[in-house]
């Protein structure tokens, strides 16, 4: 399949353009189908329709013209989305204040997993703000001890 990084390089430009970030490019195999997944955002982590329809004719032609994709394949621009994995220190620290799901590598007070708002984040260490019962606690916990970290929607 073709380079992922040299697809990058082609459809950067274009992300710019339209003032999204790419969050993952890459391919997926449904069978004997190719797809490659576009997921994009704008900088505060939001995405709409319009944008990734936008996004998507400009990458396809883009493609079209280019040769580095030789076989037939399927295009699919979507949203990051609102549940999206932090997998960076800078995508943590992007989301202070949102909410987050946390699930933990060894238990912190007696807990595997929170979910609640993101406080701070500061020398690789997290502190996020969860119900308990009635109760709003506040956890600490290391970036070491967390196996996911990732955006959750309120209910």
């Amino acid at each position: 399949m073709s380079s992922i990084s040299s697809i990058k390089s082609l459809i950067d430009p274009i992300l710019t353009k339209h003032e999204v970030l790419c969050y993952e490019c890459k391919w997926i195999n449904e069978g004997k189908m190719r797809i490659l997944q576009v997921a994009i955002m704008r900088s505060d982590g939001s995405m709409d329709l319009d944008t990734c329809q936008s996004v998507s004719n400009d990458i396809s032609d883009a493609l079209d013209k280019g040769d580095e994709i030789s076989f037939e394949y399927y295009l699919e621009v979507c949203s990051a989305g609102a549940e999206r994995e932090l997998r960076s220190d800078a995508e943590i620290s992007a989301v202070i204040g949102a909410n987050v799901f946390v699930r933990f590598d060894k238990p912190v007070d007696k807990k595997m997993e929170v979910s609640g708002e993101l406080l701070s984040f500061e020398d690789g260490v997290l502190i996020v703000a969860y119900r308990d019962k009635q109760r709003k606690v506040k956890i600490t916990v290391e970036k070491s001890n967390i196996t996911l970290i990732r955006l959750a929607v309120a209910l």
